[in-house]
């Protein structure tokens, strides 16, 4: 796959312009957009560039985090602190994000949606306010792992790290989840399945697929 050079900026101002003319495939007025990467790759960097890209278009857009709807501790770290199968099918509250954040945004739903869920700092429920996003407004989901669970995703962006990369730019705590990252290459190719492509090896000059 080819990819081209660009800016972190210019990356933002060319998918907030091709988010514009974004259609839900089910006849939602919302669409849906994946921000997919590992935590090192900040994906969440990118989602909240292109949300505040799609603003100054004068195009609505809610960003929400998947790590907003992380399990309390006694659910995730039941097998203990360092669990590879509990990281990869059981730390995040996907039955959540389809109640609070998809079906609100499926045709016929109110645009009710609440951005978090879980404070895993505190280990308590956020408590944040429902936020309505209008018709016509565009749903920028990031986090990792997201193209495996079967959301109604109307595009996806996968922010990719080479393994040496995502071994230096992950603390060394938490190296004990990159085998959880080698699984998710191997079983979804999210490199190969996802609309765009960034590459974001070195953080200050990425690349890109149109």
């Amino acid at each position: 796959m080819r990819l081209e050079a660009i800016t972190w900026d210019r990356l933002g101002d060319q998918l907030a312009d091709r988010l514009l003319d974004l259609k839900s495939a089910d006849g939602s007025p919302w669409p849906r957009v994946a921000v997919d990467g590992a935590p090192a790759a900040r994906p969440g960097d990118l989602a909240e560039r292109v949300g505040e890209a799609l603003r100054i278009r004068g195009r609505p857009s809610l960003v929400v985090g998947i790590q907003g709807f992380l399990r309390p501790a006694s659910l995730r770290l039941e097998y203990g602190h360092h669990d590879l199968e509990a990281y990869y099918n059981g730390w995040f509250d996907t039955g959540a994000l389809w109640r609070e954040v998809f079906g609100p945004l499926e045709p016929g739903g109110d645009g009710r949606v609440l951005p978090d869920l879980w404070d895993p700092a505190t280990d308590r429920a956020t408590r944040s306010p429902y936020v309505h996003l209008p018709p016509g407004g565009v749903l920028l989901l990031h986090g990792p792992l997201l193209l495996r669970h079967w959301f109604p995703f109307d595009l996806t962006v996968h922010v990719l790290l080479s393994d040496g990369a995502l071994r230096r730019r992950t603390p060394e705590s938490d190296h004990w989840t990159l085998p959880a990252y080698e699984r998710y290459t191997e079983e979804t190719d999210p490199a190969g399945t996802a609309d765009v492509l960034v590459r974001a090896d070195d953080p200050r000059h990425p690349a890109w697929s149109r």
